[in-house]
């Protein structure tokens, strides 16, 4: 398991910024090689990129990078360069656009041929950006396609354009539409990843001087089992890093809960009454998430 309360987007391209992301307090970073980068820098930012993953100080981050689409010419090459030439310093590979489990499957089969080329002793793990509508359409394929799979990641700019959303909604809100216009593609992923028991991302969000409407993007995602949200912008990280992390007087009460419903269970207890509420199973499993949280995050 990773701690993914923030995933912060830079430029591949851009050494400075990459320098900088992979300075900030995101839990990854990942590298960008697709939108990122004009198409007549993508090649040499494969070079930046690899530079970056073995010459920059990354403490505990997660490091990863950002494929251009597979139905790109640039892909597989972006594959073999970063995984050949840095493998070693690389934690996850990023696939945008994926659109069935095939995608998926191919990219596996590609990382387990370098690996064993290049006799890595680590396996690279994979996240998917859901953000188009043949993937929503196939998203529970996807989400069991490969055991590399860490994370499913709802792009909500490119999902817009895919379905033909108004772009005023591209944001999360709409005077003219009623409630969250992402709740069903967010639901919708956020069961898929729960069923195959990998994490639920949530994308980007366009306006990072909007801190109030990152925030209540942020909270809309974790109320629905999401267990973070890109950033796109060093500003974001800090108020990612709260939203999707509980506090410290939640994580006192679910220990205390957690303890007390042990013990319960070693005297025949199935239920209990515990500070003034009446405890049974399905509570104890709920809070039983934020004592896993709170132990990757270190609380």
């Amino acid at each position: 398991m990773r701690l993914r309360r923030s995933e912060l987007s830079t430029p591949g391209s851009n050494e400075r910024m990459m320098a900088k992301a992979v300075a900030s307090t995101a839990d990854l970073v990942l590298l960008d090689l697709e939108d990122a980068v004009a198409p007549n820098e993508k090649v040499a930012a494969r070079a930046r990129v690899v530079k970056s993953l073995k010459s920059l100080d990354w403490g505990t981050k997660t490091r990863a990078v950002r494929i251009n689409d597979l139905e790109s010419e640039f892909a597989y090459q972006d594959v073999i360069s970063i995984v050949e030439e840095a493998g070693a310093y690389l934690d996850i590979l990023i696939v945008p656009k994926v659109k069935a489990a095939r995608d998926v499957w191919w990219v596996d089969t590609l990382l387990t041929q370098i690996e064993q080329h290049k006799r890595l002793s680590r396996r690279i793990g994979i996240e998917v950006l859901i953000e188009e509508v043949e993937a929503m359409l196939n998203v529970e394929e996807i989400a069991r396609a490969s055991t590399r799979l860490e994370a499913l990641i709802f792009g909500p700019g490119d999902y817009s354009a895919s379905q033909g959303v108004d772009s005023k909604g591209i944001e999360g809100s709409h005077a003219d539409y009623p409630g969250d216009l992402w709740h069903y593609a967010r639901n919708k992923i956020a069961i898929a990843a729960r069923a195959a028991h990998i994490d639920a991302i949530d994308g980007a969000y366009a306006n990072f001087k909007d801190s109030a409407g990152y925030q209540s993007e942020c909270i809309r995602a974790r109320t629905l089992g999401f267990v973070g949200k890109w950033a796109i912008h060093p500003d974001q990280l800090q108020i990612a890093n709260q939203v999707f992390s509980p506090s410290a007087e939640e994580v006192a009460y679910a220990r205390r809960l957690d303890a007390a419903y042990t013990a319960a269970l070693d005297q025949g207890l199935g239920a209990i009454a515990f500070e003034g509420k009446m405890v049974d199973a399905a509570i104890v499993r709920s809070v039983r998430n934020i004592i896993i949280k709170a132990d990757l995050i270190g609380m």
